[in-house]
């Protein structure tokens, strides 16, 4: 349909870009800003404006002059295209190994070999004492044999990694034989028999649901001569309670070794020692006869995005050897992070360096005092009646990332309540620079302090006072075009 005359005459009034370009605060503004974020701002504005024009909504100036292009709109939407994607966040949700969020924190020590290493070159594949070529697979090698007691180890980029590389080396073409109990689906939609498959695994599956015995396991390798591998699975995000039977990884690893194959453990969320309980502990796995134990770096180590995999030198050995762990090898970034963490569990310096640990560990008596200070932190920033809707509660948390499933510590939050409008304070905070990650629950908006550091009081707090202060303005707006 063609729009009415007096819309055309309106749409002819647009300025062009150029003549956008040259007007004095949008020409100071690609000054201070990269051109081509300018133009494509300018563009966009004039594609709003023009959409105004045919909607009715934006009426010409008297004469012949242009329709005015609004430059504040202009340069936030420079702003916005020049935002980093990829952002540092505050996480007030009480989920420690948030997967959404990045999971664990890197430890100080960790950070600064990053950097270090990657503010130049590193000797990621050279060996500088032999002066030739190395093996970047050598750099924490050391470390993953002190660390969990095995005779040998390899990184690649996540566990899910070290699980398609450890069935296709062990059991490529052939079967593994898994327990129905633990053929889980994860986050991300990985499911252990499409892993399996794509690995070029057969599945046998052995045992019920809820119920699985060594006679399972035995039966299966007498009368199926292609399975070459035995494989134990964490559950990882639920827990399995009643009438409920599955076999240990001792008894596990004799039942394999009788038939000459080996047990492969994915252990998930990788606790190097029971200290945090209701975890498979990586050292014990290994000390059980597990052939290979498979976990991931980012969970209850500490540590960056890794897949680990420690075991006998013998079953380790046919890793390195596979063409796939080119495709899953990790970067230096990776490995420095990496050797960070791994030298702090061997120092026994984890629970107080690593900060993942620390939050878990925290006891309720210094959650319950952060909270106290964030909360008196924001209380003078805002009115009266707001000041009022805040408030320290007992809430609970969460381990998260698939370690420990069901293990919710209690922990302490601060609580929005009316007659602030929780929504749109999460809004506020989710925007905030940097964003501030909170939770609702049952109407009220929790910030959870065992997540939040202390160094990240202060920005936790202007962030909640200013989105507080947002919520209040928005209202009174409301309010008063009633």
């Amino acid at each position: 349909m063609v729009p009415p005359a007096e819309t055309q005459a309106a749409l002819r009034r647009l300025p062009k870009v150029d003549e956008a370009l040259a007007s004095p605060a949008i020409a100071a503004l690609a000054e201070r800003a990269p051109r081509w974020a300018v133009v494509a701002a300018v563009r966009d504005e004039i594609a709003r404006l023009r959409q105004r024009v045919l909607d009715g909504a934006a009426t010409p100036p008297p004469g012949d002059d242009k329709l005015p292009l609004d430059a504040g709109a202009v340069a936030a939407r420079v702003t916005e295209r020049l935002r980093p994607s990829l952002v540092r966040v505050i996480n007030a949700t009480g989920v420690v190994l948030h997967t959404n969020l990045g999971r664990a924190p890197l430890a100080r020590e960790a950070l600064e070999r990053v950097v270090e290493t990657a503010r130049g070159y590193a000797n990621l594949e050279y060996a500088l004492d032999a002066r030739r070529r190395g093996s970047r697979h050598d750099h924490v090698r050391a470390l993953l044999r002190e660390v969990t007691g095995a005779e040998d180890g390899l990184v690649v980029n996540n566990c899910a990694a070290a699980v398609l590389l450890a069935l296709a080396a062990h059991a490529g073409g052939r079967a593994a034989v898994v327990s129905r109990g633990e053929l889980v689906e994860i986050g991300g939609s990985f499911r252990m028999p499409d892993v399996m498959r794509a690995a070029g695994v057969r599945l046998v599956e052995v045992g019920t649901t809820n119920r699985t015995h060594p006679r399972d396991y035995e039966a299966a390798l007498a009368t199926d001569d292609t399975i070459a591998a035995v494989l134990k699975v964490h559950r990882s995000n639920f827990v399995q309670e009643g009438f409920v039977a599955e076999v240990s990884a001792a008894a596990l690893a004799a039942i394999a070794h009788a038939r000459g194959v080996p047990l492969l453990v994915d252990a998930g969320a990788g606790a190097l020692t029971d200290a945090l309980g209701g975890e498979w502990a990586i050292r014990a796995l290994v000390e059980a006869g597990a052939d290979l134990v498979l976990f991931s770096g980012d969970k209850l180590l500490g540590g960056p995005q890794a897949g680990i995999l420690v075991g006998r030198a013998a079953a380790v050995g046919p890793l390195r050897a596979h063409p796939l762990l080119r495709a899953l090898r990790p970067s230096r970034l990776v490995l420095a992070a990496l050797e960070a963490t791994l030298a702090l569990h061997r120092d026994g310096r984890a629970a107080e360096e690593i900060p993942s640990i620390k939050m878990l560990s925290a006891p309720p008596a210094i959650l319950r005092a952060r909270a106290e200070a964030l909360l008196a932190a924001v209380r003078p920033r805002v009115s009266p009646s707001l000041a009022a809707a805040l408030e320290v509660r007992e809430s609970r948390s969460a381990v998260g990332g698939g370690a420990r499933p069901g293990d919710e510590p209690p922990s302490f939050a601060v609580t929005i309540g009316a007659p602030a409008d929780p929504d749109a304070v999460e809004a506020a905070l989710r925007t905030n620079d940097p964003p501030v990650i909170a939770r609702l629950d049952e109407g009220r908006l929790l910030l959870d302090v065992r997540t939040i550091s202390e160094s990240e009081l202060p920005e936790a707090a202007s962030a909640l006072a200013a989105a507080l202060s947002v919520d209040h303005d928005q209202s009174r707006k409301e309010i008063d075009t009633w």
